[in-house]
């Protein structure tokens, strides 16, 4: 049996690339898209975290990791701020694999919003957020539903965080987000249920998944560095199980259309047994 289709933004590292391992781990060829296409390769890193500085992971090795597990994978370049940019890529994947049976749009936005004071930050830079959190996932999912609902079946994960519906626990930067940030997650958190609404009845199941503090390279990195970082102690391949189990079990596909606490399930289901 052929293996299904899936593409996971912002895979270079962190959640992303755990959701894509995960995913190679349980019959699923995998395209990855980000900025960082090939290791030692430097871009904005947002506030915490010098420009200069190279963060580890990048598609490539992504996609080595993917082959490591038996399946095929695929390193899409991408910047979610770029509309054209990310209609094209879109377009290539499909026209190179005919389709997806699985969507997760994790890939963020890294620049001024995410964590700085409200003062500090120009409003054109709320457009970044506005792009990659709600435009670029619109762009992907219009592409990639004709095909699944022509198929009668499909699945659509948006990697969300409670910044996007709860009030910060303090300032930006000390223990609280940037509203940049917010603002992205809080508009890209309502495409899942608006699929699920229309679309549950075709076939297709969407959910939106709360990670919350996970240790991913970037906050390892900015701690390090001396800045002030929620890292969590979650390591992101929990979460990665977790999407795993949520598109591959009759169980998990009882929550479509649902907000699921990521590590709260990972927890009661036992699905990552190297941390509980």
């Amino acid at each position: 049996m052929a293996n299904k289709r899936a593409l996971v933004t912002g895979a270079s590292r962190g959640i992303g690339k755990a959701i894509a391992l995960a995913l190679a781990e349980n019959g699923y060829d995998v395209a990855v898209s980000g900025r960082t296409v090939n290791p030692g390769e430097k871009h904005d890193n947002g506030p915490g975290l010098a420009s200069t500085v190279a963060m580890p992971g990048s598609l490539a090795e992504t996609v080595a990791e993917i082959e490591q597990r038996g399946a095929r994978g695929l390193a899409v370049a991408m910047d979610l701020t770029d509309r054209g940019a990310v209609g094209a890529a879109g377009q290539m994947l499909l026209d190179a694999w005919g389709g997806l049976d699985l969507l997760v749009n994790n890939g963020r936005h890294i620049g001024p919003g995410l964590s700085e004071s409200f003062l500090d930050v120009p409003t054109p830079a709320y457009d970044n957020f506005w792009e990659a959190h709600t435009i670029a996932p619109i762009i992907l999912t219009r592409l990639f539903l004709p095909g699944m609902l022509e198929r009668g079946e499909g699945q659509l994960i948006t990697v969300t965080s409670s910044a996007g519906f709860t009030v910060p626990p303090g300032p930006p930067g000390v223990a609280g987000w940037g509203l940049g940030y917010a603002v992205g997650k809080a508009s890209g958190h309502m495409l899942a249920g608006a699929i699920h609404a229309e679309f549950s009845q075709h076939g297709i199941r969407t959910f939106n998944l709360q990670p919350g503090e996970v240790q991913t390279e970037r906050k390892v990195a900015i701690a390090a560095s001396g800045g002030s970082s929620r890292i969590g102690v979650c390591p992101p391949s929990a979460i990665g199980a977790v999407a795993a189990w949520l598109v591959s079990t009759p169980e998990g596909q009882a929550l479509s259309g649902q907000n699921v606490e990521a590590q709260d399930v990972c927890r009661e289901r036992q699905l990552h047994p190297a941390w509980d």
